[in-house]
């Protein structure tokens, strides 16, 4: 059997896919890439010199909330540290103030669409504040990261 036909069939499908590719990522007739339209940049709420340690734990059973809530803190300058799947279940968000900060509290309460405060002092913790997110979060729909 020849593999001439064989091996420039190959060829002639590697083009073809190779052209779609490019038609694909050049986008419209324009040659302009389309991208996905994200939501309005965050605006940062932390101050300059300012670091805000936070913990982000996720008290409902939706997977993945701590995270996205973790990455828009982020975003608006908070220093997230960790974030986890663990809590007694929340129908709303708690903002605890472990360091004796309230306009700290303030801002991450803020941030999250006037979440809940609550002073919880509690120096054997890394961080200042702890957000407890419940099943209602205020933070964007869209996703900031894939």
């Amino acid at each position: 059997m020849k593999r001439g036909p064989v091996v420039l069939g190959g060829v002639a499908l590697v083009a073809v896919a190779a052209g779609a590719w490019w038609m694909f990522a050049r986008g419209p007739a324009g040659g302009e890439a389309t991208r996905p339209v994200q939501g309005a940049p965050v605006q940062r709420l932390v101050p300059v010199e300012t670091r805000i340690r936070v913990e982000v734990l996720n008290t409902t059973s939706t997977r993945g909330v701590a995270r996205r809530v973790s990455l828009y803190l982020r975003d608006a300058g908070f220093d997230v540290v960790r974030y986890a799947g663990e809590g007694p279940a929340r129908d709303s968000t708690l903002v605890l103030d472990r360091t004796g900060h309230p306009e700290w509290a303030q801002l991450v309460s803020k941030a999250l669409g006037g979440a809940a405060i609550e002073a919880r002092p509690d120096s054997s913790r890394y961080v200042d504040i702890t957000v407890l997110v419940g099943r209602v979060v205020r933070t964007p729909p869209e996703a900031f990261y894939p």
